[in-house]
C-alpha cells in the first residue's frame, strides 16, 4: 500500500511539496519586492541612493531589518494556517464521502436483499388458495369412505395428500411457511381471533382452534391464521410465581 500512488500518504506528501514550492515563490517574491520598496523609500529621503543599482540593496538599520523580516513571517505563517484549513477541510469532506458511501453500500445491500427474499411473495399469495383447496378436498372426505373405498379412490386420496404436502414443501423452499398455531400463545401479529373459547382449564389467549391456517415470508405476514382462542382460564406465566409465593407464607408465620 506504500507504493499506491492513490493512497492519503502519497497525496499528503505530493500537496506538502507543492506547498512548500508555492510558499518559496511567494517568499522570494515578497522579499524582492520589499527590496524594491526600500531601495525606493531610500532614494526618496537621500540623496546618495538617487542612483541606486537594482541588484543591491541598500543597508538599513537592524530594527528596520528586523522589523521586515518579521512582516515576511507573519505573511508565511498566515498562507501556512489559510493552507492547514483548506487541508482539514478537505480531509473532512473525504471522511463525509466515505460515510456516505458506506451507508449507500449497507442500503443497497438490504435492499438487493429484501429483493430476493420478497420476490416470490405475490405469486406465493396467489397461490395460497391453491393450497387451501387441496386441503379442503383432504378434509371433505370422511375417516369411514378413507377405509370402505376402493383402491383407485384411496390412490387419488393419496395423490391429492402427496400434492398437498410437495406444495407445502416447495412453498417452504421458497421462504414461505404455514402457520398453524394450535396450542400456542395468540400473537395479533400473525394470527387473527375469530371467536372466543370459554374453558377455565386453557391458560389465557392459548390458541385451541385453527379455522384457516396463515402464511409468512421471512418476518412478513401473507395471511394471518384465523383461530380461535381460549378466555376465562389462568395466566401461564404469572401462576408459578403466585403458588410459590403463596408456599413461602406459611413457612414464615411458623417461624
Amino acid at each position: 500500500m506504500a507504493d499506491d500512488p492513490q493512497t492519503p500518504e502519497n497525496e499528503d506528501l505530493e500537496f506538502d511539496a507543492r506547498s512548500r514550492e508555492s510558499l518559496k515563490k511567494a517568499a522570494d517574491s515578497l522579499l524582492k519586492a520589499d527590496r524594491a520598496a526600500r531601495k525606493r523609500a531610500a532614494a526618496e529621503s537621500a540623496d546618495d541612493f538617487a542612483d541606486y543599482d537594482d541588484g543591491e540593496m541598500p543597508d538599513f538599520g537592524e530594527g528596520d531589518a528586523y522589523a521586515a523580516d518579521a512582516d515576511i513571517a507573519g505573511v508565511i505563517g498566515a498562507e501556512m494556517e489559510k493552507m492547514q484549513g483548506e487541508i482539514q477541510e478537505l480531509k473532512d469532506q473525504n471522511q463525509r464521502l466515505l460515510a456516505e458511501m458506506e451507508n449507500l453500500r449497507r442500503r443497497t445491500q438490504r435492499e438487493v436483499g429484501d429483493a430476493k427474499q420478497y420476490a416470490v411473495a405475490n405469486f406465493a399469495r396467489d397461490m395460497l388458495s391453491v393450497s387451501d383447496n387441496l386441503g379442503r378436498a383432504i378434509d371433505a372426505v370422511p375417516e369411514e369412505k378413507r377405509e370402505s373405498g376402493s383402491d383407485d379412490f384411496k390412490a387419488l386420496l393419496e395423490g391429492v395428500e402427496l400434492t398437498a404436502k410437495s406444495m407445502l414443501s416447495t412453498m417452504e423452499r421458497h421462504g414461505v411457511k404455514q402457520l398453524n398455531p394450535e396450542n400456542e400463545k395468540f400473537d395479533p401479529n400473525f394470527h387473527q381471533a375469530m371467536f372466543e373459547v370459554q374453558d377455565p382449564s386453557v391458560p389465557n389467549n392459548m390458541v385451541m382452534n385453527v379455522v384457516q391456517p396463515g402464511y409468512s415470508i421471512g418476518e412478513r405476514v401473507l395471511r394471518p391464521a384465523m383461530v380461535g382462542v381460549a378466555k376465562g382460564g389462568p395466566k401461564a406465566a404469572p401462576a408459578p410465581e403466585a403458588e410459590a409465593g403463596e408456599t413461602e407464607a406459611p413457612s414464615d408465620d411458623q417461624d
